[in-house]
């Protein structure tokens, strides 16, 4: 598939920024399922300063300095994608869970890549209630692919999706507490669910490509962001999964950035020195299929 992608960020406010620092994720990888061309982040205001780069885990990244005073900053990132579905080997699929833990068999090809994503992080500690929840399908000896599939069915099943239970700091024994959330909130909470059995897994953004109810026109602008996640099954190996959707990653996810957990690949983060008192957010994203 071939979509057309553009994420556009616009904050306002009540009176003038001197001064707005970012940094924007929103180009997304090159990967051997993902070919990015013609892509490029625009900043409005023209920035003073703007530079590319790469992140530790290999995520492109803007940074951009706007200096002239305003009182509405645009970020907008566009461009076009082809995207197949990823391969993932059967045979990795099939190997225990418990035989691709990085700290227990840190010998393992590629086993000091994966350990930071074993390892607790801000937005995704080690809880006890999550590693309770995941043991049911984590069994001992049972292949990696099934249980990883099967705590991802659990998960769809028995979280609601609302976008009224949660905000963005919310924890994940919140999380777990109501039950409830949007995808955010399920993939950090499979990341603890993975990561309190010494499993390697990485928290990953991008889009997911909608469909209009039928008899429907797209609705340009009413995509959104996504997050889903992703295990690591040995060597360079992962099964990318979305407990959101109850369905492996395939040709309709468009992939952005990963990392330990939201807090490390947001849209846009930054500073801004002002003395407004009030500002407003609006994002849209569209995902157009060509």
């Amino acid at each position: 598939m071939r979509y057309r992608v553009e994420h556009r960020t616009t904050y306002t406010y009540d009176d003038d920024v001197t001064d707005s620092l970012g940094i924007a994720y929103l180009v997304p990888r090159q990967l051997p399922w993902q070919q990015v061309t013609d892509y490029r982040v625009a900043v409005t205001p023209t920035p003073g300063d703007t530079a590319s780069d790469e992140d530790f885990y290999g995520n492109h990244l803007t940074y951009f300095q706007v200096i002239e005073p305003h009182r509405e900053l645009a970020i907008v990132g566009s461009g076009e994608v082809d995207v197949v579905a990823p391969l993932v080997d059967a045979r990795r699929l099939d190997q225990p869970w418990d035989a691709v833990l990085p700290l227990r068999q840190p010998g393992l090809p590629g086993a000091w890549l994966a350990t930071d994503l074993v390892l607790p992080s801000p937005a995704v500690p080690t809880y006890p209630g999550a590693k309770e929840y995941a043991a049911h399908s984590l069994l001992p000896g049972r292949p990696v692919g099934e249980a990883v599939t099967d705590l991802m069915h659990r998960i769809h099943a028995d979280f609601e999706y609302d976008a009224t239970a949660t905000t963005v700091t919310s924890t994940v024994p919140e999380i777990l507490a109501k039950r409830a959330g949007v995808c955010q909130d399920f993939a950090h909470f499979t990341l603890s669910c993975l990561r309190s059995h010494g499993l390697a897994a990485r928290y990953v953004s991008g889009y997911l490509a909608t469909e209009p109810p039928p008899g429907k026109e797209r609705v340009v602008g009413a995509d959104a962001s996504h997050a889903w996640a992703a295990v690591w099954l040995g060597d360079e190996e992962w099964l990318a999964f979305d407990p959101t959707n109850d369905q492996w990653q395939n040709d309709r996810y468009v992939t952005v950035a990963w990392g330990r957990d939201y807090g490390d690949v947001p849209p846009v983060k930054g500073v801004i020195f002002t003395e407004a008192r009030h500002s407003k957010l609006d994002v849209s994203v569209d995902v157009a299929p060509l």
